[in-house]
């Protein structure tokens, strides 16, 4: 089994975040430090105070692009960076927590805005080996 991870794939306009994990969870948790990543190094932010994150949809797919929408609106209304995330499901019920730093742009230097995560190329699923895969594209 691959150890979690998360990796950016190519897309025509976009770019898409993909988060790998042994649990669902920790893939939705690597999937949101691959948003992170279109825009800043994660390992460049320090964890500040949580952010608590809640959403709820009728399948894995579209709980995932809530919970990323949900990320991005919690980065935009509050002006922070999150580089460190957990994630909590129940059914189709995620409760999360962001941790994150204020928005620097001088010393963060953010390459571009997300504005969202999209249904292109949307899929959560168990691998063969037992490693969940949680993808989606997101506008820039």
């Amino acid at each position: 089994m691959a150890a979690n991870h998360w990796e950016h794939f190519p897309h025509e306009a976009d770019i898409g975040v993909r988060g790998v994990g042994a649990s669902k969870e920790q893939a939705f948790e690597q999937a949101a430090l691959a948003l992170t990543a279109v825009i800043v190094d994660p390992c460049e932010l320090t964890p500040g105070e949580p952010v608590e994150i809640t959403c709820e949809a009728p399948d894995d797919g579209l709980l995932l692009a809530d919970w990323l929408n949900a990320v991005v609106y919690q980065m935009a209304t509050r002006k922070l960076l999150f580089g460190h995330f957990e994630v909590h499901l129940e059914g189709h019920r995620l409760r999360g927590r962001a941790w994150g730093e204020p928005l620097d742009v001088a010393r963060h230097r953010p390459a571009v805005e997300v504005k969202g995560a999209t249904y292109t190329e949307l899929n959560v699923r168990c691998e063969a080996d037992g490693t969940w895969l949680a993808q989606c594209v997101v506008d820039v």
